[in-house]
């Protein structure tokens, strides 16, 4: 019979196993994305042991599937930080990582099981939202989709081979067109799904942070312009932890998430290319010329514009959040 039940200190080995079995698979995927790290199974077991007892500033949530005194799968979650520019007025949501995993020979069932107790501790600790994040389609993927997740925002993997566009960095000069073209996203985003409610000081927000970023030597603040105005900007930036499982290696991996063209501006437009995709090859050209082996394309999932440029130039779906309506 199985068991769901919190996680306690005593899981930690089995529990690094099941992950690091999940990780296998995910860089058997894309060896590239989702390399290991050299002491995976250390880090991987050096992080619960953190993430159980406080030892991080974000509050995780785990949970254990258990069969005969065997562990058969874990489910891992967060609340998530609200980034200042949306409103945040449903708090902080409650997600569902990537490497929430269901051993192979699981009985039916158990992610299911999984799932309704993780998010009734994510509701418990507060969550007035629920997603969840998944790569590979299995068991975990089907009990999300049984539940009603739907796609929100895809993880489409960088081209790393790109060419480099027209495009140029930007500077201090650039700010308000950078605000002015950050609104239009955020109305956007907005218009897209309603998960994106703008924050009433979001462009003061915005200005703060792009400002600090021109400070910051990680990263690569690119623009387009048209009539002498900005008319796009792409941020290429390395990944953090929280970007993938411990598992993996976040070193040499890049982020392409603040990207946008006005060209994305009406978003069930068809065909978009040109400059919007000049500037992303730029972006891509950026993370290649710091040494990343690869990277990801944040882009929400209804944003029919943006979402059929990537696809459409060869980008493919590497991660996957989806919100439970």
């Amino acid at each position: 019979m199985t068991v769901v039940r919190p996680f306690s200190p005593e899981d930690v080995g089995s529990v690094t196993g099941l992950l690091l079995q999940d990780a296998a698979a995910r860089q058997a995927c894309d060896p590239a994305l989702w390399a290991l790290k050299p002491d995976a199974g250390t880090a991987v077991a050096s992080f619960i042991e953190g993430a159980t007892q406080g030892g991080t500033p974000i509050r995780h949530g785990w949970t254990v599937a258990e069969e005969e005194g065997r562990i058969t799968g874990v489910a891992h979650s967060i609340l998530l930080p609200v980034p200042p520019i949306y409103a945040g007025e449903d708090g902080m949501p409650g997600l569902l990582m990537e490497d929430c995993a269901v051993a192979p020979d699981a009985p039916e069932g158990t992610a299911e099981a999984l799932l309704e107790a993780a998010e009734a501790d994510l509701r418990e600790a507060g969550a007035r939202v629920l997603l969840a994040s998944s790569v590979l389609p299995c068991a975990w993927t089907a009990a999300l989709e049984g539940a009603g997740y739907e796609p929100l925002t895809l993880y489409y993997g960088a081209r790393m081979d790109a060419a480099e566009g027209a495009v140029r960095l930007a500077g201090a000069e650039d700010i308000p067109g950078l605000v002015a073209q950050s609104a239009v996203n955020r109305d956007c985003l907005y218009a897209v799904d309603p998960f994106w409610k703008p924050h009433p000081e979001a462009d003061a927000r915005f200005e703060s942070w792009m400002r600090k970023s021109l400070t910051l030597t990680d990263r690569d603040m690119l623009v387009t312009e048209a009539g002498g105005r900005v008319s796009g900007y792409a941020i290429a930036h390395p990944a953090t932890p929280l970007h993938l499982p411990a598992a993996h290696d976040p070193k040499g991996i890049g982020m392409i998430d603040d990207y946008f063209h006005e060209a994305f501006a009406e978003i069930g437009a068809e065909g978009v290319a040109g400059e919007a995709l000049r500037l992303l090859q730029a972006a891509e050209a950026a993370l290649a010329a710091r040494g990343a082996r690869a990277g990801m394309v944040i882009c929400p999932a209804g944003w029919i514009s943006k979402r059929g440029m990537l696809e459409a130039s060869g980008h493919e779906v590497a991660l996957t959040w989806s919100i439970r309506r």
